[in-house]
This record gives C-alpha cells, sequence and structure tokens, in this order.
C-alpha cells in the first residue's frame, strides 16, 4: 500500500469516527422533527458526498482545529468586517488586499453578503437568488476558493453571511413556487386567504412596521399570500419540510468546501414559524441550529458557526447549547454595543457596568463577538427597567439618544441619521459612522483642530474598551483609519431610501495611504489602533476565556474593567467624559505599569484625563 493510499485510508476512517460519534444524535433529532428515514437517509449520503469533495488542505486544517478546540478563543484573534465591493472593488481586489489586512492585525475577515442577488431586491446582500453563484460584479465561486486559500496561506480566516431564513423572490424554487407548482409551494408560507395570516399577525411582531409593514405579502399573480418577515421580495422558508432543510444543509456544506471558515447564520431565531407564537426563539430551531453543529462536525469541523442573535446577552445565551449538545461556537455581543453608545451620550457608566457583569456571569467557554460599529443600524435596545428606575423613561430617552447622534442634543459632535423612524411609536434607530459618532466629521467639516484632537481620543477610548470585553473585537472596515460617513448613497435611486448605507461607504484608499502619517487622522487612528492590537496580542491574558469582571470606580463617568488568566492581571480604566475624572479604585496588590506609557504607578485613586485610559497591567514579583 503506497502512502498516499494511507492518507486516504486515514482521512476516510477519521470521517467514519465522526459519524459513528454523531449519527445517533443526528438521527434522533431529525427523526423528532421529521420522522422521515428516507430523507435521513439522503442527509447522511450527501453528507459523506461532501466530504470526499472537500480539498485535502481543508481536511487538514479541519484535523489541526479539532486537536486545538480552543484555537479561535486566543487572544490573536481579531476581525474585520466590511463589503466586497467598498472594500476593493471585488474579490481578486481583497486578495491584492491581504497586506494591508495583516498590517491591521486582523486575521479574521467578515466578507458582507456577496451570493447572487437581484440589486433593487437585494437588501444589501441578504435576498439571495442563487446560493451557489457569486454576485457577478464581484467574482466568481473560482475566485472565491483562490481568495479563501490566500487567506489561509497568510492564516487569515474567512467568514460569510448564510441566509437561512429566506430566499430572495428570484431564486429559483420562488420562480416555480410562484408558477403554481406544488413541490415548490412548499418550501414556502402560501395562503388562498387572509384567514390564515391574520392569526399569525395576532401574535407575531413586525420587523420592519414603516418600511415593510406586516409578515405577509399579495402576489396578485401567483393569487396567494406568502409569507414576508423582513421585505415582500425575501419569502420565509418552510423549515416544516424536510427537503428545506436537506437542500439548505447542501447549500452550508457547498460555501464550506469553498474554504469558509466562519457561516454567519443571519437571523437563528426566526427560522421556525409555529401559528399562535411570536416564530421567534422557538425550540425547533434549536434542534436546527444543533444539527446544523453536528453535520459540520462530521463533514467539516474546522468550521464556526456564529448566530446572528439580537437580544440580551442572558437570552441570547440558549444559542451556545450546552457543554454537551452546543450549538453556535459564537454570538454577537449586541445589547452591549448599543448600551456603549447610550453611555457616550450620557458619559454615565452604570448601566454598561451591569450589562458586562451579566455577560462576565455567563460561562467563560462562551465567546462573544464585540463590536462597537458593524453594517446595520443601531436599535436602542437597553434595559429600560433600570432605566425607568434611575426616572429615564423609553421613550424620551430614545428621542435623546436619536437626537444627540444626530447632532442636536447633549452637547454632542456627533454626525448622523435615523432609519425606519416611526412617528407613532416615536422609536427609530440610528446609522453613522464610529469616526463621525465621535465627532470627527464635525471637526473635520469646521476644521478645529483642538476638536479633532478629542475626536480621535474619544474614538481610541472606545477602541480600547471593546478590547477589554471578554470574546473577540470586531472592527467595521475603514474604522482603523477613522472614516466618516458617506452621503453620496442618497445619489443612488437603489440606495437612497436605506438610511444604512450613510456607514456603508467605500473605503477610501486615498486616505489610507496615510496611515504612516501623524499628522494625518487616518496615521493617528491607525498607529494608536496598532499600539493597541498589538498589546493584545502580546499579553496572554486578553485570551477570550480569562476572568473578566467590573470595578466601582466611584464616578459614574469612569469605567473598569478587570482581567485575569495564568497569574497576569490587567486594569482597564476608560473616562467616558469629557472632562478630567478621578477613578476611586484601591487594588492594594502592589505596583501596576500602564502598557501604553511604560509608566509605574499604584491601581489607586488614578486621574484620568478627557475621554482616557489606562492598560494597567501587575508587575508580579
Amino acid at each position: 500500500m503506497n502512502m498516499e493510499t494511507k492518507k486516504m485510508n486515514k482521512k476516510t476512517d477519521k470521517y467514519k469516527e465522526r459519524l459513528q460519534r454523531h449519527h445517533d444524535e443526528l438521527r434522533w433529532l431529525y427523526m423528532e422533527l421529521y420522522g422521515n428515514d428516507s430523507m435521513f437517509a439522503e442527509l447522511c449520503d450527501n453528507m459523506h458526498r461532501f466530504y470526499q469533495e472537500r480539498k485535502d488542505t481543508l481536511k487538514s486544517l479541519d484535523m489541526q482545529r479539532e486537536a486545538h478546540p480552543d484555537w479561535y478563543k486566543q487572544n490573536d484573534m481579531m476581525g474585520m468586517m466590511f463589503y466586497i465591493d467598498n472594500f476593493a472593488g471585488n474579490m481578486k481586489g481583497v486578495e491584492k488586499k491581504l497586506d494591508y489586512i495583516q498590517e491591521c492585525n486582523v486575521n479574521y475577515i467578515h466578507l458582507m453578503p456577496f451570493l447572487d442577488t437581484v440589486p433593487e431586491r437585494s437588501d444589501g446582500g441578504y435576498a439571495v437568488a442563487d446560493f451557489r453563484k457569486v454576485q457577478e460584479k464581484l467574482g466568481t465561486m473560482e475566485d472565491l476558493e483562490d481568495l479563501t486559500d490566500a487567506c489561509h496561506k497568510k492564516n487569515i480566516n474567512v467568514c460569510m453571511d448564510f441566509v437561512m431564513n429566506h430566499t430572495s423572490e428570484d431564486h429559483e424554487w420562488a420562480k416555480r413556487a410562484r408558477q403554481g407548482d406544488g413541490e415548490y409551494m412548499s418550501r414556502y408560507f402560501f395562503f388562498r386567504d387572509y384567514s390564515i395570516p391574520s392569526m399569525y399577525e395576532k401574535t407575531v411582531p413586525q420587523v420592519f412596521p414603516t418600511t415593510a409593514p406586516g409578515n405577509f405579502t399579495w402576489l396578485e399573480d401567483a393569487g396567494h399570500f406568502v409569507m414576508t418577515t423582513f421585505y415582500p421580495y425575501q419569502w420565509d422558508l418552510n423549515y416544516k419540510n424536510p427537503r428545506v432543510f436537506n437542500e439548505m444543509m447542501y447549500n452550508f456544506l457547498f460555501l464550506a468546501n469553498k474554504g469558509i471558515d466562519i457561516i454567519r447564520i443571519d437571523a437563528v431565531p426566526y427560522i421556525w414559524k409555529e401559528l399562535h407564537t411570536q416564530c421567534r426563539n422557538l425550540k425547533q430551531v434549536h434542534t436546527i441550529v444543533r444539527m446544523m453543529r453536528i453535520i459540520s462536525e462530521i463533514v467539516c469541523p474546522g468550521i464556526l458557526l456564529l448566530g446572528e442573535v439580537v437580544m440580551e446577552p442572558e437570552k441570547v445565551a440558549p444559542y451556545f447549547g450546552t457543554v454537551e449538545k452546543p450549538e453556535c461556537h459564537m454570538l454577537y455581543n449586541v445589547t452591549t454595543m448599543a448600551t456603549t453608545w447610550h453611555t457616550v451620550a450620557t458619559r454615565d457608566v452604570r448601566l454598561l457596568k451591569k450589562q458586562l457583569d451579566i455577560v462576565n456571569g455567563l460561562p467563560k467557554d462562551y465567546v462573544f463577538l464585540n463590536y462597537l460599529r458593524c453594517h446595520d443600524d443601531i436599535g436602542w435596545g437597553l434595559d429600560y427597567p433600570t432605566l425607568l428606575s434611575e426616572g429615564i423613561g423609553e421613550r424620551s430617552h430614545k428621542e435623546y439618544l436619536n437626537n444627540y447622534f444626530q447632532g442636536y442634543a447633549g452637547a454632542s459632535n456627533s454626525r448622523g441619521e435615523l432609519y425606519n423612524a416611526d412617528p407613532v411609536t416615536g422609536d427609530a434607530r440610528f446609522c453613522g459612522t464610529t469616526a463621525s459618532m465621535c465627532g470627527i466629521e464635525k471637526a473635520c467639516f469646521e476644521q478645529d483642530e483642538q476638536a479633532m484632537q478629542k475626536a480621535i481620543q474619544l474614538d481610541v477610548m472606545l477602541h480600547a474598551y471593546m478590547f477589554m470585553q471578554s470574546g473577540i473585537p470586531v472592527l467595521y472596515g475603514g474604522d482603523e483609519i477613522g472614516q466618516v460617513n458617506d452621503y453620496s448613497y442618497k445619489e443612488d435611486p437603489n440606495k437612497a431610501a436605506d438610511s444604512r448605507y450613510l456607514h456603508r461607504g467605500a473605503m477610501n484608499w486615498t486616505l489610507a495611504e496615510n496611515i504612516t502619517d501623524q499628522t494625518t487622522v487616518e496615521g493617528q487612528m491607525f498607529t494608536r489602533l496598532s499600539e493597541l492590537e498589538q498589546i493584545r496580542k502580546q499579553e496572554r491574558v486578553f485570551v477570550s476565556n480569562a476572568d473578566t469582571w467590573t470595578i466601582e470606580t466611584w464616578d459614574s463617568s469612569v469605567l473598569c474593567i478587570g482581567r485575569y488568566f495564568e497569574g497576569e492581571k490587567i486594569l482597564g480604566l476608560f473616562n467616558f467624559s469629557e472632562y478630567d475624572k478621578t477613578a476611586w479604585i484601591n487594588e492594594t496588590d502592589g505596583e501596576y505599569v500602564d502598557l501604553i506609557s511604560g509608566r509605574k504607578m499604584q491601581a489607586s485613586g488614578v486621574d484620568i484625563p478627557a475621554y482616557g485610559f489606562y492598560y494597567l497591567k501587575k508587575i508580579n514579583g
């Protein structure tokens, strides 16, 4: 037997071993949901097929990660998300920018939706018309494979969005369903009249009450209503049909085999629909996600599942599953992000401290992705019962936050726009880049150097604070150079109605050339963030499963976060006020050194300048 045959046999044995370990649970879950032996057998056959088609380089990576299951929890993990066309034109362009990405200390890139969609019915790429085709303007599936190969050679992980809840109305299934093909109609939720949809509407909340009211759309040509939770051109898939689950898993494995490392499951809580419920977070959703986890652990165990669950951390936590039956590897820390901006607007860290205490109280194995800004709007999903106990009402506070970040209230320097404003409820979401929300746009427009330094300091402080949180930090592309709002979207008829494009502007590579010039905003931002990123990579205490806690500072504008791992301790101090403050902490366990300046100091009664921060490391020995 030659060496090549031995290698093939070893990999085949590995697959059999994984299948044997997981088969019984997978079958039990599948039969509980579908009770269909033949469809389960088909699923297993296709899983083996996708394993056989998986490249040897990816199989080797799978085995490495199986041997080191905490590989993604290390202190060198740093993410960046961007739209391919905005960042570099197309996939080949991104490949050419990998050196820049490495300069940003980034080893995990989230490519925003790139699968085939129809421009005027796109929802930013989340209305997928073909799960196995790249948008022509961005490249091809071969370009995707080339990009992931190039990334892996540089130890960069690639994340993509897998939109499971719905397809575009331009998807082949939807086209056939629209023509009355029962096989394909059964893959969605079709109703001849409004009687059953009206029953759903009694209990199912609306996602976009102003821009896309209701959860159903009437199709005049088809003579039916179809369920459309998000937009009328996004048709909800019916996961009660095992054909839907199987086919979507085949799409999932197809994309995994293109070299994707992290699959972001879009809108996870919505996947399962049940009459007389809110159609959110139902137990069957967890069954589906658990089966996805098992399938990936059999076929492609190097893959990570990232769940998009937009709720407070204690409600998000069930999507991690359990130690024995895990579901998602990682989840977003959405509420902390929104609470961070509340803290900027109020200069009061109390609610943020409580939020961080909740996250820190969860099991250390839970990995959250932390971010200041992303591709989406900011919804003010805060802890209003706590705010109400302080005399702050929900509606009035949301109004204040939106006014503040538009630059209308609270001595604000922010600039931005509202999204989905509802004049009836007074609710609205907010759009803007990190830099514009911190005042860089305003200071630049007014040519105010003093205001610019203050804005840069706030921006850097917020990133320093984000790096101290429990989990993995993710930058939004352009934030590393302080890129501001882009108002040109108003000139594009396909984008003008969606203010989220305000912070989805194209990367300004001319400005990016200034990253070594300390006289520019770009140079100052890039250099200071790089310094923080290097500290994070060098200090083991920044691993995601370190002990993390908050410390009372006795000043409502100052936050203190502690981190401890294997004998090493760091305190992060962050002043959310534009005034100099003192953190009245009293850590009497020895001397500390500030990792930014190198200055030795006591962690007691620490004076912090406006929007200032410290990384204080305890000196051992």
